[in-house]
């Protein structure tokens, strides 16, 4: 049979715990910061695919001397992509009043 050392360096159970808590503390305070990051990045990413739909009617415009009536104009005269197109729709981006609008 073999003798245990009582010397042996471990970790105690409220250290565990300790350490733990510590950890859960630092999630509660990190996961609503990425959160409102990520609401914050699907604004500006919405705002941005605007600026592209508008973009792009001002070159249609420019060679057509008619602005479009539709996303799928664009699409269909080149200027925007389907990716581009679903994007928009996606974000509730639609042309109103000669005007990219969310």
């Amino acid at each position: 049979m073999k003798k245990r050392s009582k010397n042996k360096a471990a970790f105690t159970l409220i250290e565990m715990t300790v350490v733990l808590f510590i950890i859960s503390l630092l999630i509660l305070i990190v996961l609503p910061n990425i959160s409102q990051q990520r609401n914050n990045a699907k604004s500006i990413h919405g705002n941005a695919m605007v600026e592209v739909v508008q973009t792009q009617m001002d070159l249609y415009e420019n060679e057509h001397q008619k602005l479009p009536a539709s996303l799928e104009e664009l699409q269909e005269a080149g200027y925007l992509t389907e990716k581009q197109v679903a994007q928009a729709e996606e974000n509730h981006i639609s042309i109103k009043d000669d005007k990219a609008v969310k």
